[in-house]
């Protein structure tokens, strides 16, 4: 198997597909998207690329893939990057960049943002047999109680959370984890860095005759896919001689 591999780089020379060999210890977990390392030029330093696509044979892979990571990219990821490189004249691997979560496109391991892990709390016995055991009186801790109580409504709760609601410190908690009322599962969070933001969106702007002129022509272009060059001045309004200078 073939991997066909975007180097991360902006590099313009580089702004091209390179074939790499899917080792056969990494075939069952390769795929589309994944973040690769693969030995690169004379000195075979070791680059950051990704697989945009597969071949069955290439005359050109002569090296194996080092490494892989699991997979960012969907497919349709990768075809808006390649038509934003065709219609931007950017490299791909830039357009690759901007798909990635915030602290995934540095190229040292350990500059990157890490997943975030935390521990949750989840039940280990059935709120019956719980319950029995509280008749009973083979639970007579009230805070131990009072976190069983809690967790039968809001099972899977992360334990600083559950420290802070229920006023049970994590030593009882290890009691009851112990004892086989509990489990604490260590888990990945995933970070959206804008789940709790809120953007306003701004408001659409008025264009000049000759602003609209322009919009209107470059987006004729765009809708009928025909491709041009144009050169665009910034201008600037000048209130004391109301008028615009372009620059």
């Amino acid at each position: 198997m073939i991997a066909q591999i975007i180097i991360n780089s902006n590099a313009r020379a580089l702004n091209k597909i390179f074939d790499y060999i899917v080792p056969s210890t990494l075939e069952k977990e390769v795929k589309l998207g994944n973040r690769v390392f693969v030995p690169f030029g004379n000195g075979n330093k070791i680059e950051e690329g990704y697989i945009i696509g597969f071949i069955d044979s290439s005359e050109f892979a002569n090296k194996e893939i080092a490494r892989i990571e699991d997979g960012i990219l969907t497919e349709n990821n990768i075809k808006l990057a390649k038509l934003m490189s065709m219609k931007y004249f950017c490299n791909i691997s830039d357009c690759i960049k901007l798909m990635l979560p915030p602290g995934d496109t540095s190229k040292k391991l350990e500059s990157r943002i890490k997943d975030k892990k935390l521990n949750f709390v989840y039940l280990n016995k059935e709120i019956d047999e719980i319950e029995l055991d509280i008749e009973t009186k083979t639970l007579k801790s009230e805070k131990q109680i009072k976190l069983l109580r809690f967790l039968e409504e809001n099972d899977g709760t992360n334990i600083s959370d559950l420290e802070a609601i229920t006023e049970v410190s994590k030593s009882i908690m290890k009691t009851l984890e112990k004892n086989g009322y509990i489990e604490i599962i260590e888990e990945k969070v995933e970070r959206n860095p804008f789940i709790h933001k809120k953007i306003k969106r701004d408001e659409k702007l008025k264009l000049t005759d000759e602003q609209q002129e322009v919009f209107d022509t470059i987006n004729f272009m765009i809708e009928n896919n025909e491709f041009s060059e144009f050169l665009l001045h910034r201008s600037y309004w000048i209130p004391e001689k109301q008028k615009y200078i372009c620059n």
